[in-house]
This record gives C-alpha cells, sequence and structure tokens, in this order.
C-alpha cells in the first residue's frame, strides 16, 4: 500500500531497539480516514474469504479492525482483552503474550460468547514483529475451533522473524506494509 509506505517515511519515527514510532495517525492519534482507507485495503486482500467476525487484540487494533469491518458489511469486531476483567466472568478462551512494545507478559481473554466453532476468523493488528500477539489470538480461535482464513498486518516488521514463523506454519499473513530495515539517520527500507 503506497500511501501506507509515504505515510511512515513522512510521519514514522524509528527509535532504538527496532521501535517504529506511527502514533501520530495509528494507534496514539487516528487518522480516521486513513485508518478507513487501510480497512478497505484489507477487504480487497482478503474478498476471496467468507468471514463473520473479526479478531483483534486492545488497544492498537481495535481501530484498524473497525475500519476492516465496514468494508466487511460491519461483520462483529471481537477483541481479546489483556488481563482479566471483573466483569468478563470464567468462561473464557485465553493465552500468554510477550509484549514486545511495552516488554511485558501478558494473559489476553476472549469470552467463550463472542467466538465459537461456526465463525470463520480474520485476524487483524496494527504491527508484526516477532509474532507473539498473532501466536496468541491464533491459540484463542484453536481453542474456540473456529475457522482462521487469514491474518491482516498494517506493519510487518520483516527484520524479525514473526511473519516468516506464521507463513511456514500454513497462515496465511498479509502485511499493508513490510519493514525490512530502519534506523534513524539511515531512514526505513521497505521489502
Amino acid at each position: 500500500m503506497n500511501s501506507l509506505k509515504e505515510r511512515i517515511i513522512a510521519d514514522g519515527e524509528v527509535l532504538s531497539g527496532n521501535t517504529l514510532k506511527v502514533d501520530s495517525f495509528l494507534n496514539h492519534r487516528i487518522d480516521t480516514g486513513f485508518v478507513l482507507e487501510i480497512g478497505r485495503e484489507f477487504k480487497k486482500i482478503f474478498s476471496d474469504c467468507d468471514i463473520n467476525k473479526i479478531l483483534t487484540i486492545e488497544a492498537s487494533g481495535i481501530a484498524v479492525s473497525f475500519a476492516t469491518s465496514q468494508s466487511f458489511d460491519f461483520c462483529p469486531v471481537v477483541f481479546a482483552k489483556k488481563g482479566a476483567a471483573s466483569n468478563m466472568g470464567p468462561d473464557v478462551y485465553h493465552a500468554s503474550l510477550y509484549s514486545y512494545t511495552r516488554r511485558a507478559d501478558y494473559e489476553v481473554y476472549v469470552s467463550k460468547k463472542y467466538l465459537n466453532k461456526n465463525d470463520k476468523v480474520l485476524i487483524i493488528d496494527d504491527f508484526l514483529a516477532n509474532g507473539d500477539a498473532l501466536n496468541a489470538l491464533i491459540k484463542i480461535c484453536e481453542q474456540a475451533g473456529c475457522e482462521l482464513v487469514g491474518c491482516g498486518v498494517v506493519i510487518e516488521k520483516a527484520m524479525q522473524k514473526g511473519g516468516e514463523m506464521l507463513r511456514e506454519k500454513g497462515i496465511r499473513v498479509e502485511a499493508l506494509a513490510r519493514v525490512e530495515s530502519m534506523d534513524a539517520e539511515k531512514g526505513i527500507e521497505f521489502c
């Protein structure tokens, strides 16, 4: 997606530790028109898929999933919560993950009421680096017995091995922008 690559170059900031900061338009301050464009692009990519749920993880995946949902006739969005909420109840699917950005371990939860064996699920998230978040969501899909049709990510850090590892498992992973390398001095190179 050329407009996304242009936006990353114009507004993205490379921080130490292989961190790409795009919070001016994607995951802190949201450029809603641009995120709707991202949702339409996911619809083009996954137009061959019959889905009835979009699964993501809080918090940054929610806006992109909502935008994608609009392009899929407003199919429901389910998001995994980081940590057990007191109002969630005990009947949940859960998985563990390590957050690269927050440098912390999390348990994520989805109520069994919102995901089941009849669902055809598209996972959407903002970033793919080491693959921990997507792996946790895939485990939740496995627990629910639903059909995973694929994973869509806005930005994949291809220099980290998450995408490669998932694709080797036979999981369809589509990224709108794949970053090959990034450096505060040299800039960002795309695949």
